[in-house]
C-alpha cells in the first residue's frame, strides 16, 4: 500500500463521518483510544481514528479500488475523445470525391466545441458551478469501475470535501478541457494526414448571401491565425472560390492552411489555456483543504479525543524498559513483559510465580480494567504478552476482539490455555474451538505457563 496524500487522508476522513451519518456509529474504541494516544490537536487525532477505522474496515482498500477505477475510466473518455476528434476530420473533409464547403468544414470542426465552450464558461461564472456533463460522466464511471462496496461514500466524500473550497469547478474543468483538448488534437492530426494523402478543393456556397459576407468573415477569422503565420486566401481566392464549379488549384494551400490555424487558434489554443487554467487552479487550492470540523459527526468526537481532563503539557515519564511504539514499524520497538488473565474466577488462584523482569496485569473482568490496561499499553507497549484464557468457557465474539486488540498493543504475543482446576480434563470440543479460533487470529498458544518465553523472549 503506497503512502497516503494529505488529500487521501481527509478523503478518507469525510468517508468515515458520512458512513457513520447515514449508518450509525462505529466500533470505535480502539480506533479512539489509539487516537488519544497519539500527540496532536483535534484535527489530527479525529484523522488519526478514522485513518485506523478506514484500514479495519477495508475503506483504505477500497480507495485503491476506486483510483484504479478513476484511471481506467479517465483511459476510456480519452479514446473516446481520440475516435471522436477522428470523427470531426472525417466529417468535415469528407471522401474527397467533392469539393470541400470550407464553412461547413469549420462548423464541423468547431461547431460543437464552441457551443459547449461557452456553456461552461458561462456556468462557471454565473452559476458558480459548471454543469460539466464529462466530468460527471468521470466520477460515476470511476464509482461503477471500482467495483467495491466500501467505496459508496467516497465520491459523495470527495464531492463535499471539495465544495468547501469550490474546488470542483476546477478538478472538471481540467477533466472536461483536457478531453476536448485530446479531441481536437485528434482532428487536426488526422486533418493533416488527410490533406497530406488527399488532394481536397475547397469552395463555400450560399443562397441568400453575397461574396461580401464570406469575404470579411474569412478575412476576419484569419487575423488571429496569421500573425502565427498561418496563410489567408486573398480576396480574389475567396471570390473564385464561392463558384462550387471552379476549384481554384492554387488556392488549395490557402484554404488547407486557413482551416488548420482557424482550428489551431479558435479551438485548441483556447482549450489548452483553460486546461492549464484550471489545473493550476486546482493544484494551489488544494493544499488549503481542510475537514469542517463544526460538522455534527465531527463535533461529537472532541469530548471522546480530547477529554477536557486530560492534563496538558508533559505527562508522567515513561517507566524506564518501556518504549513508544513507533508508528508504521512492522515490529513494535519495545521492552519488558507482561502476564494479564481474562475473566478467572475465584477458584483459580492467581497470578502465579512470576520472574522478576515479568509484571502482572491482573485479571480483566470489567469494562473500565479493560479500558485502562488497553490505554497503558497503547502508550508503553510491552515486547512480550501473554494472555491467560479460560478454555472452559468458549471463546465468544467478545473475548476474541479482547485478545486481538490486546495481541495488537505488544510486538509477540502467546495464549496460555489454563488447565482446568484440580486436575480435571478440559472437554476436547471446546479446546478445539479454541485453537481454531486462535489460529484465525494468527496466534501462538501454550498449554502450560509461558514464563521462559516472557522472561527471555525463548521457548
Amino acid at each position: 500500500m503506497t503512502a497516503l496524500t494529505p488529500l487521501d487522508e481527509l478523503w478518507l476522513t469525510e468517508a468515515v463521518r458520512l458512513r457513520e451519518q447515514h449508518a450509525g456509529p462505529l466500533d470505535d474504541d480502539e480506533a479512539s483510544r489509539r487516537a488519544r494516544a497519539t500527540a496532536g490537536d483535534l484535527l489530527t487525532r479525529t484523522k488519526n481514528r478514522a485513518l485506523w477505522l478506514a484500514e479495519r474496515d477495508g475503506m483504505l482498500a477500497a480507495l485503491g479500488h476506486w483510483k484504479q477505477g478513476a484511471r481506467l475510466s479517465l483511459i476510456l473518455l480519452a479514446i473516446f475523445a481520440v475516435v471522436s476528434g477522428a470523427g470531426l476530420a472525417f466529417a468535415a473533409l469528407g471522401d474527397g470525391q467533392t469539393p470541400v464547403n470550407v464553412f461547413w468544414a469549420l462548423g464541423s470542426l468547431l461547431g460543437l466545441n464552441v457551443i459547449l465552450l461557452i456553456s461552461w464558461a458561462l456556468g462557471l461564472l454565473f452559476a458558480g458551478e459548471s454543469a460539466a456533463s464529462l466530468g460527471r460522466l468521470w466520477l460515476w464511471l470511476s464509482e461503477k469501475l471500482a467495483r467495491d462496496a466500501q467505496a459508496a461514500q467516497l465520491a459523495p466524500a470527495l464531492i463535499l470535501l471539495l465544495q468547501r473550497k469550490r474546488l470542483n469547478r476546477w478538478v472538471l474543468g481540467t477533466c472536461v478541457n483536457g478531453l476536448w483538448l485530446l479531441a481536437l488534437l485528434s482532428a487536426l492530426t488526422l486533418l493533416l494526414l488527410l490533406m497530406a494523402t488527399r488532394r481536397y478543393g475547397f469552395v463555400w456556397e450560399t443562397t441568400i448571401l453575397g461574396s461580401d459576407t464570406f469575404v470579411s468573415l474569412t478575412q476576419g477569422l484569419g487575423t488571429l491565425p496569421s500573425l502565427l503565420g498561418f496563410s489567408v486566401p486573398s480576396e480574389d481566392m475567396i471570390r473564385a472560390s464561392g463558384d462550387s464549379a471552379l476549384v481554384i488549384e492554387n488556392a488549395r494551400q490557402a484554404w488547407a492552411a486557413w482551416l488548420v490555424g482557424v482550428l489551431v487558434v479558435y479551438g485548441i489554443l483556447p482549450r489548452l489555456v483553460l486546461t492549464l487554467l484550471c489545473f493550476g487552479r486546482w493544484r494551489a487550492g488544494r493544499k488549503h483543504l481542510a475537514l469542517d470540523l463544526s460538522e455534527p459527526g465531527f463535533v461529537e468526537l472532541r469530548e471522546r479525543l480530547m477529554p477536557s481532563s486530560e492534563r496538558l503539557g508533559i505527562n508522567d515519564a515513561a517507566p524506564a524498559q518501556l518504549h513508544q511504539v513507533q508508528a508504521g514499524a512492522s515490529s513494535i520497538e519495545s521492552e519488558g513483559a507482561l502476564l494479564v488473565a481474562i475473566e478467572l474466577d475465584d477458584q483459580r488462584p492467581w497470578p502465579p510465580k512470576l520472574p522478576q523482569s515479568v509484571a502482572d496485569a491482573g485479571i480483566l473482568d470489567s469494562r473500565e480494567s479493560r479500558r485502562t490496561l488497553l490505554d497503558q499499553l497503547t502508550r508503553y507497549p510491552p515486547a512480550r504478552l501473554a494472555i491467560a484464557c479460560d478454555p472452559r468457557r468458549s471463546p465468544d465474539r467478545g473475548s476474541l476482539a479482547l485478545i486481538a486488540e490486546l495481541a495488537r498493543c505488544a510486538a509477540a504475543t502467546r495464549i496460555w490455555l489454563l488447565p482446568a482446576p484440580g486436575g480435571d480434563a478440559l472437554d476436547a470440543d471446546r479446546l478445539s474451538d479454541w485453537h481454531i479460533a486462535l489460529q484465525q487470529l494468527d496466534l501462538k498458544w501454550a498449554d502450560s505457563a509461558p514464563l521462559t518465553w516472557l522472561e527471555t523472549g525463548h521457548e
